[in-house]
């Protein structure tokens, strides 16, 4: 066996592996709040983290390589469950910096979306 197909087969494992732990876990924090009776706005940026690991997920197995918008959505919505829990006690100065954070993810995320477009001219050859 080729040490590409051996890199493949552990990367299809992985990402098996990967599948099932965000299925279990999205599992876990439906339960969560079946129990508490209760859904707050860290628990839907939570389950909407889950679905977005689900996508990328998805993706790799069809394409078997990944678009850096995926991670790059996964980090804001990371970012701003973070900020909604613990915005409350944290000094205004590091909300300050994580919210510059999700705004130079944002923008590399409009400039990966756009690289290729006529609108800004990335993909023009002097």
């Amino acid at each position: 066996m080729k040490m590409e197909n051996i890199v493949k087969q552990i990367q299809l494992v992985a990402l098996v592996i990967i599948l099932v732990s965000t299925v279990i876990a999205f599992g876990q924090e439906m339960y969560q709040m079946i129990l508490v009776q209760r859904v707050t706005l860290a628990d839907l940026l939570l389950l909407f983290l889950y679905l977005e690991v689900l996508a990328m997920v998805r993706v790799f197995w069809e394409s078997q390589s990944i678009q850096i918008t995926l991670p790059l959505f996964i980090a804001i919505t990371a970012l701003a469950r973070f900020i909604i829990l613990q915005g409350k006690s944290l000094n205004p100065e590091i909300l300050l910096y994580e919210a510059g954070a999700i705004v130079l993810i944002a923008l590399a995320i409009v400039i990966l979306r756009f690289r290729n477009s006529s609108l800004i001219g990335l993909n023009k050859k002097k």
